[in-house]
């Protein structure tokens, strides 16, 4: 597995972000830094993070106002054995986002948490390319076979790289929105930041993907929330990460929701005891950021294609034996 090498890349997510030409520009962070408001659009992106970061850091914070959140895009490059070295040789694999907590009391700064936002070319190619040719003019809808394997090799490789190993202390947490054709039971189980625990009806295919990235998920809804998120992470979600840490996640990936999925994050009515997700209910509020919403749909393909093209039809070979070995080794 020595084929791949990785190299990190952080760029600061502020209101003066510019996107660098590799940079999906579907990411929620990318999207918004597009258009006439954009500097307009970041501000108040980064306002909302911190303003519910301290509304859930209420603890010697009487002011609400104690902490903000420092956010840095991460973006992970893989280099081929025996291809050139050119930078431009170099796929770019992975964008995620790194937290930093700023306390303004004390002047510390604090680690967040690596993960968060989670994109990847080769999960569009899976999702917009794969997956679409397998079910075209198809009556009912399946899974391919080995749906998601390579990608969930390469997150494992790069997770457990030196690369890795070298930038950050702890594995990723990665937040996203609940499936909005699942329905979520609350449980009685409550985390003191993280609120109340829902369990799904059935597994989607979400996690069965997020699975073959080694990642569990628990999906809790913290006070004050419309709805659930869903939490993918290595080892021990509630004890390996702190407070702090676990609201910067909250408190940054809700925002985004609220902006991308008003429906469910920005609804007017919280979920209750059971829950199902509607991206169609009219009962919501939109922020004041504005972007192009049909825009993130039509693009996913394009960027599909794109790992199509650059990365996995260049080395079938090798990525189809990276996949034999993972399967001989299970």
């Amino acid at each position: 597995m020595s084929n791949f090498k990785f190299s990190i890349h952080s760029l600061g997510f502020d209101e003066h972000y510019q996107p660098a030409n590799n940079t999906r520009i579907t990411t929620n962070f990318a999207n918004l830094a597009r258009g006439e408001r954009r500097q307009q659009n970041l501000r108040n992106t980064l306002a909302m993070i911190n303003s519910r970061f301290n509304s859930l850091v209420r603890w010697d914070n009487p002011n609400s106002n104690r902490y903000s959140v420092q956010l840095d895009i991460i973006s992970v490059a893989i280099q081929i054995d025996g291809a050139s070295t050119d930078n431009d040789q170099q796929f770019p694999a992975i964008e995620v986002l790194k937290t930093t907590i700023l306390d303004h009391k004390t002047g510390q700064r604090i680690e967040g948490i690596v993960g968060n936002n989670f994109s990847s070319y080769v999960r569009d190619y899976d999702f917009s390319v794969v997956l679409l040719e397998h079910n075209k003019n198809k009556a009912g809808f399946s899974i391919p076979e080995q749906f998601g394997d390579l990608h969930g090799k390469l997150f494992q490789l790069f997770v457990n790289s030196e690369a890795y190993q070298q930038h950050f202390s702890k594995p990723p947490v990665i937040c996203l929105s609940v499936s909005d054709n699942k329905t979520y039971q609350r449980t009685s189980n409550q985390h003191p930041l993280l609120g109340m625990e829902y369990q799904p009806n059935e597994t989607s295919l979400t996690e069965q993907y997020f699975k073959k990235m080694g990642l569990e998920v628990r999906y809790f809804m913290p006070a004050g929330s419309a709805a659930p998120l869903a939490f993918y992470f290595v080892g021990d979600l509630l004890n390996d990460y702190s407070n702090l840490e676990l609201a910067s996640t909250i408190s940054t990936m809700e925002s985004f929701q609220k902006i991308y999925r008003p429906e469910i994050y920005n609804a007017h009515t919280a979920a209750g005891e059971r829950y199902q997700p509607n991206l169609k209910n009219p009962d919501h509020a939109l922020t004041d950021i504005v972007y192009d919403r049909e825009e993130r749909s039509r693009l996913a393909v394009e960027q599909g294609k794109f790992a199509e093209e650059y990365f996995i039809k260049p080395h079938q070979a090798l990525l189809s034996r990276v996949l034999e070995q993972s399967q001989a080794q299970r």
